[in-house]
């Protein structure tokens, strides 16, 4: 699964002051020739008279029939139906930010790299946002134990040079106590994106508020879709909810069980299941499931266990439509994270409030970014649009 951006200065709405990792796409060819006017033309020559243009004219009933985008292969987009209900209140813009801890730090950044420390290891990867210049010497960027340098084709370590010496694939880091691995895999990520700190803490805090305050009730029901290597199921787990994880990678849900291990979460109510995310939801759907919070984080592009193909901006509609179903009657959120597209976040947003249109509660979008430790400086990573119900704004406060 694929899985960068804008950076922004924290303001009013930006999540106070901050929360810690660990805490409590071909330009025109250039060589082509211009043709040159005809020079055996006399200057008596006459041309042939042009045609004037046809004037076409748009018939409103042509209009529902527009072909899409990729109408060329057969596809049309999906059709969603016009929203229903009224606006959902909302925040924005909202900034969320991962500060440094012993865990993980964002040590500096510039020039498409950013320089990071993973528990114990210094680590070089790159970043198409860090557009700036380092603030770290050269001798500090060479003193790392591992660059991804992505100029082979084999899978596994084969993509990371390793300065020191060999590594192994995997090593331990914690989150707020929850043990797992980081790992350095094939296409230059690490097993877990640091940036989603700040949707941990929240989920973990609405999760645990809630089972605090209804002890005897049914635990909360949550749903991760394309969910990776499992990180933020266990920490929903942890919580004490009932987890449902869904990812198309076989290899995803098998770190994912090790992480499982690893927190000592053997015992923990999570359902490990390899499928495509909208398959699945279809699925559930017809069989009446449902659940009270989910999160979602889609790639650009992916497939699933059976080819399946993931094309973000021709699909994300649909599985929009397919979690608002989902939704039970005594909701908390839905939480959705995307990387790595040409959009913003208010583009997320308005989607957002088209899907859920009518639902009591709060809206609220922005960015997540990572502050660095040695500058004033933020790194924008991805942007994310979520949806409070009012009962979870309840326990945000505390009542």
């Amino acid at each position: 699964m694929v899985r960068n951006r804008r950076a922004k200065s924290p303001n009013k709405n930006s999540a106070p002051a901050g929360r810690k990792f660990g805490a409590g796409k071909a330009p025109p060819k250039r060589n082509e020739k211009l043709s040159k006017p005809n020079s055996h033309k006399t200057a008596n020559h006459k041309s042939a008279p042009k045609k004037a243009p046809q004037k076409t004219s748009i018939e409103k009933s042509q209009i529902k029939d527009w072909p899409s985008a990729n109408a060329a292969q057969n596809q049309p987009r999906y059709q969603r139906p016009a929203p229903k209900g009224a606006r959902l209140r909302e925040r924005l813009p909202i900034i969320l930010e991962t500060n440094a801890s012993s865990d993980y730090a964002l040590l500096d950044s510039g020039n498409g790299l950013k320089l990071e420390q993973y528990g114990q290891y210094r680590i070089v990867r790159p970043e198409a946002q860090a557009l700036w210049q380092p603030c770290l010497s050269k001798k500090q960027w060479e003193d790392v134990d591992a660059v991804f340098t992505g100029d082979v084709e084999e899978e596994g370590l084969g993509r990371w040079h390793f300065p020191k010496e060999q590594l192994p694939p995997t090593w331990p880091m914690k989150f707020d106590g929850l043990d797992f691995f980081g790992r350095f895999t094939s296409f230059r990520h690490t097993g877990v994106f640091p940036e989603q700190a700040s949707h941990w803490h929240f989920m973990q805090d609405t999760i645990g508020a809630k089972c605090a305050r209804d002890p005897n009730a049914e635990p909360p029901r949550m749903l991760n879709l394309f969910g990776y290597t499992g990180v933020a199921s266990l920490v929903a787990a942890r919580a004490g909810a009932h987890v449902t994880h869904v990812d198309a990678s076989k290899k995803a849900i098998g770190w994912a069980r090790e992480n499982q291990e690893l927190a000592g979460l053997d015992d923990a109510p999570i359902r490990w299941i390899c499928d495509d995310a909208m398959k699945f939801c279809a699925r559930e759907i017809r069989r009446g499931k449902k659940y009270d919070a989910i999160i979602l984080d889609p790639p650009a592009f992916g497939r699933g266990p059976n080819g399946e193909v993931w094309q973000l901006f021709d699909h994300l509609c649909e599985q929009l439509d397919m979690v608002r179903e989902l939704i039970s009657d005594r909701p908390l959120f839905v939480t959705l994270t995307a990387y790595a597209i040409r959009t913003s976040f208010f583009a997320m947003h308005e989607l957002m409030q088209e899907c859920f249109a009518g639902l009591e509660g709060e809206l609220q979008s922005g960015e997540l970014i990572l502050r660095e430790e040695n500058a004033p400086r933020q790194l924008s990573t991805s942007m994310f649009s979520r949806w409070l119900s009012d009962e979870t704004l309840t326990l945000q406060k505390g009542e």
